[in-house]
């Protein structure tokens, strides 16, 4: 990568030519955006035909195509020689390609840049994966950046950090970040992409927990090598680990407690195995069995063998090589010698605790509003709350609904009861549950100043019900309701002034 010295005239070029997310967005528009989203360049080739330092930028780093020489000297002063001696240009005659994609990325808060290879297949045929080949921005990544809790922390670990783009994100809310991956490749370009947007992060080499033996962190986020294939299969190192099957997410899982402060999160997108027909929930038991970990583990899809294995040859670039048959076959031969039927997809959220741990493993094909990391420290103190309280006990506690609940009721115009309720949460995981009148009154009422029992107490009442009767049916309504965050701990009303 391009020396030290020459990154903060890089920075100045990219700055000045407006290279952010906004700027290429409203210079293409949005039909070539998101036709880009399906690898195809014509729509934003056409847009970027006009002079101007920043469609030469597009066309050279996002588009990957040749780009006149005087453009390139014109959007990158001083910088196309030393850029070509470093491997991040090539020079041809007159015209400059780019070896690197340069990208801008970031928030609503944060315009950044990483440093990452070319998406493949963009400017032409794919072809067979560089095995060392550096992702960009990709669903895997943008799926763990909305995933991870963003307390402020004190040290945080960005495990298989790629090109580097956790670590963007976990600079603004850690004192520290430690960044690790095993493809030097990747080092180079996680270290450019922090030197680039003036980040101070700690990048080392070395193999999953290896480069920070005996450290601990408040979090760690990590979109591990987590593609289950065979011995012996082409390795690309961003997806496979050469560990056999979901080995590499277990021995994570297992050892994510011993580098973990009390209370500190880790948060890992993974793939795990379905054996047999046996229920996968008792396949990962196994793997937190003993370990001090509240954990929430979210599958969010499931694949049989064909269609996993068409996904990852694909995404190797081997669906158009001559033994594609042949290696499609070792591959589901290997998965039935496994006795693997299906692969699942999903999170896993982990916090050390020296409580008993809460364990809730679930399915969830159902609709996401992201971010999900409020929803999982939300969870967390959800967890906290209700460890000690037995069902009695909550009803002497003040609740709150959640803010984003809305109810939705079914039934004939004008009858005086509907035929249902259903309670439907908008953020995180869009949660429904149908309730009856006692519960959605319960929870309708619950804004912190009454306790559950004297809700309930009213609605016994109102309804000309057993009060005695209502709070013991209804007891555990009031866990469940929490524990799914209909419901959120609020000050007990003994406490409050």
């Amino acid at each position: 990568m391009i020396d030290e010295v020459y990154v903060p005239q890089l920075r100045a070029a990219l700055t000045s030519a407006g290279f952010t997310v906004d700027q290429v967005f409203a210079l293409i528009g949005a039909d070539a955006h998101h036709a880009l989203a399906r690898n195809q360049v014509a729509p934003a080739l056409r847009a970027t035909t006009g002079a101007g330092d920043l469609a030469t930028l597009v066309r050279l780093f996002a588009l990957q195509v040749a780009v006149d020489r005087r453009r390139v000297d014109a959007a990158l002063p001083g910088l196309v020689e030393p850029l070509a001696a470093a491997t991040m240009l090539q020079l041809s005659g007159d015209e400059v390609r780019a070896l690197v994609d340069i990208r801008p990325y970031g928030d609503e808060s944060h315009d950044w840049w990483i440093v990452c290879d070319p998406t493949p297949g963009l400017s032409g045929p794919q072809g067979v994966m560089n095995p060392q080949h550096v992702l960009g921005i990709s669903e895997a990544s943008s799926s763990l950046a909305q995933l991870t809790v963003r307390a402020p922390v004190g040290r945080a670990l960005d495990l298989g950090t790629g090109c580097g783009v956790q670590a963007l994100h976990l600079a603004q809310h850690s004192g520290t970040v430690v960044a690790t991956d095993v493809n030097p490749r990747a080092l180079q370009m996680a270290r450019l992409t922090a030197s680039l947007n003036e980040l101070d992060i700690d990048v080392r080499n070395g193999s999953l927990f290896d480069p920070v033996a005996g450290e601990k962190f408040d979090l760690i986020a990590t979109n591990p090598p987590f593609v289950i294939s065979p011995p012996g299969a082409d390795v690309l190192v961003y997806r496979d680990s050469g560990m056999p099957g979901d080995s590499v997410v277990r021995h994570l899982v297992e050892n994510a407690a011993t580098h973990l402060n009390e209370g500190g999160w880790c948060q890992i997108l993974a793939n795990w195995a379905h054996h047999d027909g046996r229920d996968w929930r008792a396949d990962l038991d196994e793997w937190f069995a003993g370990s001090p970990l509240d954990s929430w583990v979210l599958q969010r899809e499931l694949v049989d063998p064909s269609e996993y294995v068409e996904m990852w040859l694909a995404d190797a670039g081997l669906n158009t090589a001559p033994d594609y048959v042949q290696r499609y076959d070792a591959w589901l031969d290997w998965f039935a010698s496994e006795r693997i039927d299906a692969v699942g997809f999903g999170w896993l959220s982990m916090r050390r605790t020296d409580e008993a741990p809460t364990r809730l493993f679930e399915e969830w094909t159902g609709e996401i509003a992201p971010p999900i990391g409020p929803s999982v420290a939300a969870w967390g103190h959800r967890v906290d709350v209700l460890r000690h309280l037995a069902d009695p006990d909550l009803l002497d506690r003040a609740w709150k609904h959640a803010p984003d609940l809305v109810e939705e009721t079914r039934g004939p115009v004008g009858a005086e009861h509907p035929e249902s309720i259903v309670l439907r949460l908008q953020q995180g995981v869009r949660r429904a549950r149908q309730v009856d009148t006692v519960e959605a009154g319960l929870v309708s009422a619950s804004d912190g100043d009454l306790t559950a029992g004297q809700i309930l107490d009213a609605l016994a009442m109102l309804l000309e019900r057993d009060a005695s009767e209502l709070r013991s049916t209804y007891a555990l309504s009031v866990r469940q309701l929490v524990e799914d965050g209909f419901l959120l701990p609020h000050q007990p009303a003994k406490m409050r002034a």
